[in-house]
């Protein structure tokens, strides 16, 4: 796309923007929707085209919400609180720790033996690789932090240089493949988690982990599986490996050894987090503190001041930050209700019905970022089961599609690390899930309103 088009998008969506918020200062009783409106769309728009850096973005955003008085400065500032936002911290060190011990080097070396051979294996044995590490690892921020340094020297290993069409391919794929799928695997990301909270609270529903699983993952998860292979594998084609795979024979150094440990006691924690309750954001911030401790640590000093990319956490803060005041504006509620409004949901159209909810949910994802959705739709469930004849299980497990269909990146702050962590264009990760999006909404929708038919959900 030619650089001029992006910066036309930004600046028409400034100057709408800007409209909404003279409207909301010549008076009225919506002056905070509006307001929240406005900065909402002036954010969006400077994310989606990355006219400046996600940082410069995120720091406007702090800026302005301030200056119009959006939201109180706790609302506004909510992403330094957010545990996401440490996790991150704390995973930009693990990585860079990945990296400089040789330890991510070491496993890419052991991948590379079992995935060598044609392109196309060493995408779907990346996708593989990652849905399974989802079975275990319920933090999909700990994943990204985990993998993704991991396929970098992987990619390296097997001869996609950077620059190479192939390194983004693999870089593509393990990230769509570590939270994608994920969506249907119980606590395997939080927007799953915070839907089923809500619906226990307001609806006394209770899924557990095989039920769950049985109602989505055969047909959306394994399908977003198979999508991601294919759409990766045909927009990034490359060529078959050029360097021959070789056992790594050498024995670990002290500090690999040292990581090694920090790593599998990080996973042991993060596996087992519903039995000790300690937060997978603790538990990565932790291990990247050790990781800088002297005499025990593998990461010096200098080496995270000059190396760790700090304006990571700030892109992330300010996403996690634009979903609490969207969310604190009423401007989530106000959307969900204005979508529906004119939804022509009845009765009898089973088919039609969920297509219209779960289309609703994932629009309503580009405002409110994926985890405002459930905040969002799960209140209003009781209402959508007595327009659609859904029950209201089937309403609720409707969103499931609608926040599995990532249109653009900047919705999921997973997507946004493992961007900076992998070193590749948020322009060529959107092209992924929007093709990705197309074939959700075309083939996998259809198949799962059959699927939902026959256990009995509709």
């Amino acid at each position: 796309m030619p650089r001029s088009i992006p910066t036309l998008i930004a600046a028409i969506t400034t100057l709408a923007a800007a409209a909404l918020a003279l409207a909301a200062f010549a008076g009225g009783s919506d002056q905070p929707l509006l307001l929240s409106g406005a900065l909402t769309l002036f954010a969006i728009g400077f994310y989606c085209t990355g006219v400046v850096p996600g940082y410069v973005t995120a720091l406007l955003f702090f800026l302005l919400a301030m200056l119009l008085s959006v939201a109180p400065a706790d609302v506004v500032f909510s992403g330094f609180r957010s545990p996401a936002f440490w996790l991150v911290f704390g995973g930009l060190i693990i990585g860079l720790a990945v990296k400089r011990t040789g330890l991510g080097n070491r496993a890419a070396r052991a991948l590379a033996v079992v995935l060598h051979g044609s392109y196309l294996r060493v995408v779907a044995g990346t996708v593989m690789m990652t849905v399974a590490v989802s079975f275990v690892m319920p933090s999909s921020l700990g994943r990204v932090v985990l993998l993704i340094p991991i396929v970098v020297a992987l990619a390296d290993e097997l001869g996609y240089g950077p620059g190479r069409v192939g390194r983004t391919g693999m870089v593509a794929a393990a990230m769509l493949g570590i939270f994608l799928p994920a969506f249907t695997i119980l606590p395997a990301n939080i927007p799953n988690m915070i839907m089923l909270g809500a619906a226990e609270t307001l609806y006394g529903i209770r899924l557990g982990y095989m039920d769950y699983l049985l109602i989505h993952f055969p047909v959306i998860g394994w399908g977003k599986v198979m999508g991601v292979i294919a759409v990766v594998a045909w927009l990034f084609r490359d060529t078959a490996p050029e360097r021959p795979a070789k056992r790594d024979r050498t024995p670990m150094s002290t500090a690999e050894k040292r990581l090694a440990v920090l790593l599998a006691l990080a996973v042991a924690l993060w596996v087992s987090d519903s039995w000790h309750g300690i937060s997978p954001a603790w538990i990565g911030l932790g291990t990247g503190l050790i990781c800088l401790l002297p005499g025990i640590g593998v990461v010096s000093f200098r080496a995270f001041e000059t190396e760790v990319d700090h304006t990571a956490a700030f892109y992330v803060a300010g996403i996690i930050s634009l979903g609490a005041v969207v969310a604190h504006g009423g401007l989530g509620d106000w959307l969900g209700g204005y979508l529906l409004e004119g939804a022509g949901l009845a009765p009898g159209q089973g088919l039609a019905n969920l297509y219209t909810l779960s289309a609703t949910a994932t629009l309503l994802g580009l405002a409110t970022t994926l985890p405002g959705i459930p905040a969002v739709m799960t209140p209003l469930a009781g209402l959508l089961s007595d327009a659609t004849g859904f029950s209201r299980e089937a309403v609720v497990m409707s969103q499931v599609i609608g926040f599995s269909t990532v249109l653009l990146p900047y919705q999921a702050p997973p997507l946004v690390v493992a961007i900076r962590l992998g070193g590749v264009r948020s322009a060529d990760i959107a092209r992924c899930t929007l093709a990705i999006a197309l074939y959700t909404f075309v083939l996998l929708l259809p198949l799962t309103y059959v699927w939902w038919q026959a256990i009995g959900l509709i």
